[in-house]
């Protein structure tokens, strides 16, 4: 259902929050999902052009950005249609794609286009604060525990791009993993399973990661001066001193809608594009977060032996999540 509230991913409301972009055309291969969008956002943006031919669209209507919020089956294709029009950044939504080999097909096109790739923790003002004192907080990193995988892709890229914003960024280098045969509740069935996993990085750190934990992504980071527990996305952080007794509550900003992400992200690629940089979550960004899901996968498939990301099959594909806006049969 078509909704104007800053939530969960709804990129149209985010366009809408950010006053110097106007959505100019819309694309979907269902000839009621267009013609709805179109009517639901009329008194905001007119008459918004509907195409069920998205090649079409990029030629008439030559836009400055383009959204992708279709199946990740078709991400690759898309992205590298727009790039070859002349569009000047990129908006998609996760996951990045169905494959390694589709990821690198779609590094390749943004190598001078700006991606914004919605994990939305990169723009998060929790995560933001929680980066910053990471260091003041616990000393030098020693060890990180994650709880709460719910996907190893679909969801998962969105757990391993927290993890790595809180570690400083490493690049991870190894993983070991195995997917689980019977999900969670916190699972969804029409995506790919949950699993347990380790994750060795460039710096020597490993960081275990887990479906256990409940519902949310939990994280644990363990340093040298002291242990920092991140509790519902963020919004609770405790912190226990190597040097102190006892549990310290730490003061962290509060949302104040329940996706101000949203317009950040919107305006992140905007800038990008006026100015010539690089987004929060670009490029780089969701390779790392991407090739991690795969290479569990990967590992999984030879009963959780260690392998290295580097050696991790590009044509293993991955394509959950059906939406039911492919192109017709």
């Amino acid at each position: 259902m078509l909704s104007s509230d800053l939530a969960h991913h709804n990129f149209a409301a985010a366009f809408n929050a950010v006053s110097d972009t106007d959505v100019v055309a819309v694309f979907d291969h269902g000839e009621e999902t267009r013609a709805e969008f179109a009517s639901f956002w009329r008194d905001v943006w007119g008459e918004v052009p509907a195409y069920g031919d998205y090649e079409r669209m990029l030629s008439e209507v030559k836009p400055d950005l383009v959204c992708i919020a279709t199946r990740q089956t078709m991400h690759a294709d898309q992205i590298e249609a727009a790039v070859a029009s002349g569009v000047r950044g990129i908006l998609c939504d996760k996951p990045l794609a169905t494959s390694l080999g589709e990821m690198e097909r779609i590094i390749a096109a943004c190598a001078e286009v700006p991606l914004a790739f919605g994990l939305d923790r990169r723009w998060s003002e929790p995560h933001l604060h929680i980066r910053k004192n990471m260091e003041a907080w616990v000393g030098t990193i020693t060890g990180a525990i994650t709880l709460g995988l719910n996907n190893t892709i679909n969801h998962g890229c969105h757990v391993y791009d927290a993890l790595l914003g809180l570690l400083g960024d490493p690049e991870p280098v190894w993983v070991s993993g195995l997917l689980d045969d019977s999900p969670s509740d916190n699972a969804r069935p029409s995506l790919d399973p949950s699993s347990r996993a380790q994750v060795g990085f460039d710096n020597g750190l490993v960081a275990h990661i887990t479906m256990d934990g409940g519902k949310g992504y939990h994280f644990d980071i363990l340093g040298d001066k002291g242990r920092l527990s991140v509790r519902t996305d963020g919004q609770e952080v405790y912190l226990w001193r190597a040097d102190a007794n006892g549990i310290e509550t730490l003061k962290v900003p509060v949302k104040t809608s329940r996706w101000p992400e949203g317009p950040e992200i919107v305006s992140d690629l905007a800038d990008s594009v006026r100015n010539g940089g690089r987004t929060a979550c670009d490029i780089e960004q969701a390779r790392r977060a991407t090739s991690i899901g795969f290479a569990i996968h990967h590992s999984s498939n030879n009963g959780g032996a260690r392998v290295d990301i580097a050696d991790v099959d590009r044509s293993l594909r991955v394509p959950s999540n059906p939406w039911g806006n492919e192109p017709p049969a």
